[in-house]
């Protein structure tokens, strides 16, 4: 089905939902169970409360958000597995061994904000892989362009991959279900993104988070679960365990708690959609200080669009008093290069 832009595209409807004035002091829970509706009515209405928190946060809960209960519980049983293996195993699968950032990432090993002492988690990371293969499928890896590689995984660690890979497949057809509700708060065709995210360029990582120091001293200030960063891709959905710790920064510099929701899950914007929208959609910055006293464990999936394409302004978000504030990039290069500049301080090469 092809899609046709508006002749005269309303970025005076946008720029007036946009509060600049305000600040956010919590985020909103949005019930997407309307998401598949027959009803335009109820489609529309819902990419409306989008929309505002996509002006206003850049970050929402999402409850019926169709995700099985049991895919989550598996996934979170084989991460603890998982990271309970000796280091010198998972190091085996080092992240920096990998060319497209695959496999295991130890801790300290990022620094996602350059004035920190590196991160306080570890992670494994994964992309798109079939389910299920076998001799009849396409192969596993990506094959298109900077992001191109296969998956690493684990050997002898029973059900690992079939769990991840379960997780992995039900998050993307969360994702999918919402391209088409972004685009009507955008004022744009509902399959406006569907040229743009044929190849499912989702990443997606466990993570586990030990204990911090509840009263930070000296460096240890500077050194927290994850330092304060923007997302790099189009949209983040996340599951956090009960312990906490994420936090959203608002308009005025105040820190605010996103808590864990039982039956929600946590999206929020990144740079792709902020460089689409010429940042009418907010890409926020956020952190993780774990000061719990638990073991934390969260599943972010970055869904990104297809590697190939330019990040270059909507129509509708540009115009004559509002020109295009980012250079013309592909997905997969600004992808790659934020990659490069997170991992560079942990590197052997």
């Amino acid at each position: 089905m092809a899609f046709v832009l508006p002749d005269k595209p309303d970025l005076g409807l946008l720029l007036a939902n946009r509060r600049t004035e305000s600040t956010f002091e919590e985020i909103p829970v949005i019930d997407i169970q309307d998401a598949k509706s027959v009803d335009p009515t109820l489609r529309r209405q819902l990419a409306d409360h989008i929309r505002d928190a996509c002006i206003n946060v850049g970050f929402f809960y999402v409850k019926n958000h169709g995700i099985p209960e049991e895919d989550i519980a598996n996934t979170i049983k084989a991460a603890k597995q998982f990271f309970a293996l000796p280091e010198s195993t998972k190091m085996g699968l080092d992240i920096h061994k990998s060319p497209n950032y695959k496999g295991y990432t130890a801790l300290l090993g990022e620094n996602t904000d350059v004035s920190g002492l590196g991160d306080l988690h570890e992670g494994f990371d994964i992309g798109w892989e079939p389910r299920y293969f076998s001799e009849h499928t396409n192969s596993p890896a990506r094959t298109d362009g900077v992001m191109t590689g296969a998956n690493v995984w684990p050997e002898d660690l029973s059900g690992f991959k079939e769990a991840v890979l379960n997780y992995y497949h039900s998050a993307l057809i969360l994702g999918q279900l919402l391209f088409p509700l972004f685009a009507l708060a955008l004022d744009l065709p509902e399959n406006y993104f569907d040229d743009k995210t044929t190849k499912p360029a989702a990443i997606m990582r466990l993570l586990h988070y030990p204990p911090q120091n509840p009263t930070p001293v000296g460096t240890h200030s500077r050194q927290i679960g994850i330092g304060a960063h923007t997302d790099y891709e189009c949209f983040t959905i996340l599951w956090q365990d009960p312990a906490g710790g994420l936090q959203v920064q608002n308009t005025s510099g105040k820190w605010v708690d996103a808590v864990p929701i039982a039956g929600t899950l946590v999206v929020n914007l990144g740079d792709q959609f902020a460089r689409w929208t010429n940042d009418i959609f907010k890409s926020t910055l956020h952190r993780v200080v774990n000061r719990s006293g638990l073991q934390r464990y969260s599943i972010p999936l970055f869904f990104g669009t297809d590697y190939e394409v330019l990040l270059e302004p909507i129509p509708t978000c540009v115009s004559p008093d509002s020109p295009a504030k980012y250079e013309v990039i592909t997905a997969g290069e600004y992808v790659k290069s934020r990659l490069e500049a997170t991992y560079a301080h942990s590197s052997k090469e």
